[in-house]
């Protein structure tokens, strides 16, 4: 044990390559959230779009290019769109900006699935209630709908969040250096094949399991909430 914390102390304390794994860590924790308001947001007006077009025919050809975009977006490989954004579409920008987008319209596509199915799980009598009382279908959706669906929304964003910053980890391929990255840098320049990655793995699951704590949080009041 004394000789494994000597080691660690080796790698990371004498180097100074524990304030690399911090930045790796920032960057990683920047990403995921950037990332998540940029998925939700689209992924919301998406659903919306898609939802009011039933009923507006003006938004037909809006949800159209929302199928088209979903169906292309969910079929690349997240590392491809990564490094499209980074070396065509945005090769200006620095790596974090070009990950936080890629990322963000990645998770915009399974985000806008999952609202989707919210708004589609609450009864519909619940619309046609609100409009029989003589709201808008605007109104209806955000007074009525949207507030029921939320708790089918919520946690399914949550579990989208843990699997976004697992994806994250492989910001590397547009320089950033993000917790993946760091770890590697610090095996490479150390030849300590095995604590660097070891540390990596663990911080991840340390995140992922506080992240699931927060759901589960999450999930129980909203159970409290429906049996009031």
């Amino acid at each position: 044990m004394n000789s494994w914390i000597l080691k660690l102390q080796e790698t990371f304390i004498e180097t100074g390559y524990d304030q690399l794994m911090l930045k790796g860590l920032k960057n990683t924790v920047i990403l995921t959230l950037g990332a998540l308001c940029i998925g939700v947001f689209l992924g919301m007006l998406i659903a919306i779009i898609k939802n009011f077009s039933e009923g507006v025919p003006v938004l037909k050809p809006f949800a159209v290019f929302c199928d088209i975009y979903v169906t292309v977006i969910r079929g690349v490989p997240v590392v491809v769109l990564l490094l499209i954004f980074y070396f065509v579409i945005l090769a200006s920008a620095d790596g974090i900006t070009v990950g936080i987008l890629a990322f963000g319209i990645n998770s915009s596509a399974y985000v806008a699935e999952l609202i989707r199915s919210g708004l589609n799980a609450v009864d519909h009598g619940q619309t046609e209630a609100g409009r029989s009382l003589g709201l808008s279908r605007f109104q209806t959706m955000r007074r009525i709908v949207l507030p029921q669906a939320m708790r089918y929304i919520l946690p399914a964003i949550g579990n989208e969040m843990i699997a976004l910053l697992k994806e994250t980890s492989v910001a590397g391929y547009v320089a950033v250096i993000d917790l993946t990255r760091a770890g590697n840098l610090v095996r490479n320049n150390t030849y300590d094949a095995i604590n660097p990655l070891l540390i990596v793995a663990v911080t991840y699951l340390i995140m992922v399991i506080l992240l699931t704590q927060l759901l589960k949080l999450i999930e129980g009041r909203l159970r409290k909430h429906d049996h009031r």
